[in-house]
């Protein structure tokens, strides 16, 4: 009877062991994933980042992109879709990749455009045209410039004014320092929550929010 109470009683304190170490494990892996976010924080968004949906919401979608990217563009329209049902859960931050030639002019044009309050229309308009102003992946500058005007609101001199400053040039730089430092090869890049999307494409970038929400 003794030997049946000390079997008994070493095995609940294995069980318990077990069920300590476990827990203490998933708290240690979720600390690691929190410190990992927290120092790749000042990489994925800067004070300067432009920011679309709730500032404060759930999840933080980071993505590096490129107003010359064809799917840049196909995945915009959706991840905008997504955030509306998702209804203020996701923030989108928007950073600068521009890995295509000539870009840079793209992202100025751009960066412009959003001093005088037209961003979001002025990147919707570029990706909508991109096959007007991008001839074999390089960016013609000339004709992108020549379809602005376009855009409902925009003045073309103060557009021109911030061209010659190095504003946005200092943004670029900024953005490619940290593309290098994170390793980021393509455009669209995405990181929700710190985590990167691995394995590119829509399927998995949904997937990828969901577990954080």
């Amino acid at each position: 009877m003794q030997n049946r109470k000390l079997v008994i009683f070493s095995v609940l304190i294995l069980l318990g062991l077990f069920f300590i170490g476990g827990y203490l494990y998933k708290n240690s892996k979720q600390t690691s994933v929190t410190k990992i976010s927290d120092e790749q924080a000042w990489l994925l968004q800067k004070p300067y980042s432009f920011v679309i949906g709730n500032k404060n919401a759930k999840v933080q979608l980071v993505e590096f992109f490129d107003p010359a990217c064809g799917a840049c563009a196909y995945f915009y329209e959706k991840v905008e879709k997504l955030m509306k049902e998702k209804d203020g859960k996701i923030k989108l931050v928007l950073r600068y990749a521009p890995f295509h030639k000539n870009s840079n002019y793209a992202v100025k044009m751009l960066e412009g455009a959003r001093e005088q309050g037209l961003f979001i229309e002025t990147l919707e308009y570029m990706f909508k045209t991109q096959s007007q102003w991008i001839e074999n992946h390089v960016v013609n500058p000339q004709k992108l410039w020549a379809l602005l005007p376009n855009i409902k609101g925009l003045d073309m001199d103060k557009l021109a004014f911030f061209m010659n400053e190095d504003k946005a040039d200092e943004i670029i730089r900024q953005d490619l320092e940290d593309v290098e430092k994170l390793k980021i090869d393509k455009t669209p890049s995405y990181f929700v929550n710190g985590e990167e999307l691995k394995v590119f494409g829509w399927d998995n970038l949904v997937k990828l929010i969901d577990s954080h929400l």
